[in-house]
């Protein structure tokens, strides 16, 4: 086992991950921007190193910045957490090269899933099931144009290093498909300095479903189920829970089973999740794989009462999995609490945190970094807790989060509170009858 971890991020994850070392009895050093400097990771730490200015360029994705501060306090490993450098090929590499364990994929890994064009060639040809689509990349709109002639409308054009539904255009006609290829290219060469395009068939009234999968050194992958990240605007995720309610017995086990032969194929090693499109037939087709913790890893640890971050670690430092898949025991909704005004249009609400009061009781559980008297910087995702329900059914766990809604008090900014507690009253989401369009007609209602 490892004797320091140095977290290479900050707010929730990193004080998440803070946590399951402290109770494994493995010291941790949290890195920190000056903006972030009295953020609660920074405080928790055994150790505390400050990076650089705001700008996540010159602090969180400064790599020479964060291998010298593991440097100076001799950790032994670094985790990444979500986002920032966690599916960095480079930053595996280098982390490799100087003899520090990342606890994340390999550079080769990340290579593979991480360019969405090559990684549905691999999955292709492991056999799981791939949306039709291009043979890999679009030299050219003309191949565009026959290809989409060929499949048939609508098709939907994606950046091949695209994220966060940049570059992605839906077209619906011939007449349209001029138009979105040029837009989606300049978009992608200035989000991602890639402008590479390949095309997919658009699938119709789509839920989006994960498996989540360890895998482990050995080449023994396991899934420990499903989450339903459906409800989302713009490509964001807002809501999601675990099981999905359109889930089946007999789906879950070909979507379990598809997951750990794209795991094994590839050998991957780490906790990772593979994210399916699954049609109203429940079809289902590879969409991506997102080999890091995701966001929302906190509802399958409590409906499977399982620690992933542990996880995380143990195969990283070279413990073999058990092999055992998991099944939802229990239900769970995850809420993402964002500082942004949902009345205006989620415009980010950055500031001063002059009130909070967080809710309590029996299957509540809150990942959160924030306090009364902090102030959320302007530099980073507006995300600032993850509000968890846990209960025995989907029922119990939406009322359950109805109560913990209402009991939620964050004052000097404004959050997206009153539209998660609009969203747990909406008879669609009540139903479960919701698919990735469902916020497309979401209306708001001012209180």
């Amino acid at each position: 086992m490892f004797k320091k971890i140095l977290i290479a991020n900050r707010g929730e994850i990193a004080l998440r991950v803070i946590r399951t070392c402290k109770e494994i009895g493995v010291k941790t050093v949290a890195v920190y921007s000056t903006a972030d400097e009295e953020s609660l990771h920074v405080r928790f730490a055994d150790e505390a190193v400050c990076i650089g200015p705001p700008p996540s360029s010159e602090s969180y994705l400064k790599m020479s910045a964060i291998l010298a501060a593991a440097e100076i306090t001799n950790a032994d490993a670094i985790h990444p957490g979500y986002g920032f450098l966690s599916e960095n090929a480079k930053f595996s590499k280098m982390c490799e090269d100087y003899n520090i364990k990342f606890i994340g994929a390999s550079a080769d890994m990340i290579n593979k899933m991480g360019d969405k064009a090559s990684a549905r060639a691999t999955m292709k040809a492991a056999g799981v099931p791939t949306i039709p689509g291009s043979e890999g990349l679009l030299d050219t709109f003309e191949e565009a144009e026959s290809l989409a002639d060929e499949m048939g409308y609508p098709v939907m054009i994606k950046a091949t290093a695209g994220g966060g539904g940049k570059g992605m255009r839906a077209v619906w006609e011939k007449s349209k498909l001029q138009g979105a290829w040029d837009s989606a290219k300049q978009e992608a060469a200035a989000s991602f300095g890639n402008d590479a395009m390949y095309m997919e068939k658009l699938i119709e009234e789509p839920r989006h479903i994960e498996i989540q999968i360890v895998g482990d050194a050995y080449g023994r992958a396991c899934h420990l189920s499903e989450r339903d990240c459906s409800v989302q605007r713009r490509h964001q995720k807002l809501t999601e829970e675990a099981p999905s309610p359109f889930m089946t017995p007999q789906l879950r086990k070909k979507m379990g089973e598809a997951a750990i032969k794209a795991a094994e194929y590839i050998a991957y090693e780490g906790v990772g999740t593979v994210e399916f499109l699954v049609d109203k037939h429940r079809n289902f087709y590879f969409m991506e794989m997102n080999t890091r913790i995701q966001v929302e890893h906190p509802i399958t640890e409590q409906v499977i009462d399982y620690d992933l971050v542990y996880e995380q670690i143990k195969v990283a430092a070279g413990i073999p999995i058990s092999g055992k898949n998991y099944l939802p025991k229990l239900h769970s909704i995850e809420c993402r609490i964002n500082a942004e005004d949902p009345y205006k249009d989620f415009r980010p609400s950055p500031g001063k945190i002059t009130t909070l009061h967080l809710p309590g009781g029996h299957g509540i559980r809150i990942d959160t970094h924030v306090y009364a008297g902090y102030t959320i910087p302007p530099n980073y995702d507006s995300m600032i807790a993850k509000l968890i329900t846990t209960a025995q059914t989907r029922e119990e766990a939406i009322s359950k989060m109805k109560r913990a809604l209402d009991e939620f008090v964050i004052e000097g900014i404004k959050t997206t509170i009153p539209f998660h507690r609009q969203l747990m009253d909406h008879p669609d989401y009540i139903s479960g009858n919701y698919t990735t369009k469902f916020m497309d007609d979401f209306i708001i209602e001012k209180e």
